[in-house]
């Protein structure tokens, strides 16, 4: 039987561009959140005018769940792939994830949404949906289930306060504005290449961008918080809430 789950809109009174400077401070590790243990970019690109940027990534996440099981299943940590779209134009952030580890056992699929406020652009929504489709566990299927489904609803508000922590951090240092994206001046003089509301980001001209797989190091390639601006963002977070039943 698959699980589903479906979020109510979570809203932060702070424009888009600060809670994404927030939400990538969580990355590479974040110690509010222990149990994820790093991440390595798959693939990264940009639209010539960086107004959409994509991160994929692969997590490692540490197992939160009885030894015993651990031992059965043979494993100490799971793996997820994320991708993130961030769209600096229409201020949106799309997050998909699936899990890697037991994907033939075990089916995990999230969304996750970031965008503006309908009736405030200062403020940021915050969306989610998520199923999990267990086929076969060695048995602890219903086992499985209910750890999974327990952490999940109980660690919802700990993501929020984890955010909510890095922007009072990011205020605490005096940045409580970042500026919204603005096309290059090359870019301005040629309206007919924007990308029209609606497409969808896989199908812009994007530069090419890196492969293989990337250990992020702190400090290695984001920009400390104080450099952060919606060009420079290079290390935009892809942890998605249905591993945020470990990662938050």
């Amino acid at each position: 039987m698959v699980q589903k789950y479906q979020s109510p809109v979570r809203v932060y009174k702070y424009p888009f561009e600060l809670v994404m400077a927030a939400y990538e401070k969580r990355f590479p590790t974040c110690p509010e959140i222990p149990v994820f243990l790093g991440s390595e970019i798959l693939h990264e690109s940009r639209s010539d005018d960086g107004a959409i940027h994509i991160i994929e990534r692969s997590c490692k996440l540490n197992v939160d769940a009885p030894r015993l099981l651990k031992k059965i299943a043979g494993v100490e940590y799971v793996f997820f792939i994320q991708k993130n779209t961030v769209n600096w134009k229409e201020r949106t952030l799309r997050i998909e994830a699936h899990n890697e580890t037991f994907a033939n056992r075990v089916v995990v699929l999230e969304t996750c949404s970031y965008s503006v406020h309908p009736e405030n652009e200062e403020w940021t929504c915050f969306e989610q949906s998520a199923s999990l489709d267990i086929k076969s566990f060695f048995g602890f299927e219903s086992t499985v289930e209910k750890i999974a489904m327990k952490q999940y609803t109980s660690n919802i508000k700990r993501g929020k306060e984890v955010i909510e922590h890095y922007l009072k951090e990011l205020i605490s240092q005096g940045i409580t504005f970042i500026p919204r994206w603005t096309p290059p001046p090359v870019c301005r003089q040629k309206d007919e290449g924007a990308p029209a509301v609606g497409h969808d980001a896989d199908d812009l001209p994007l530069e090419s961008g890196t492969r293989g797989t990337t250990k992020e190091q702190t400090g290695s390639s984001c920009p400390p918080a104080e450099a952060v601006s919606p060009d420079g963002m290079r290390c935009l977070g892809s942890s998605s809430c249905w591993q945020s039943k470990c990662l938050e």
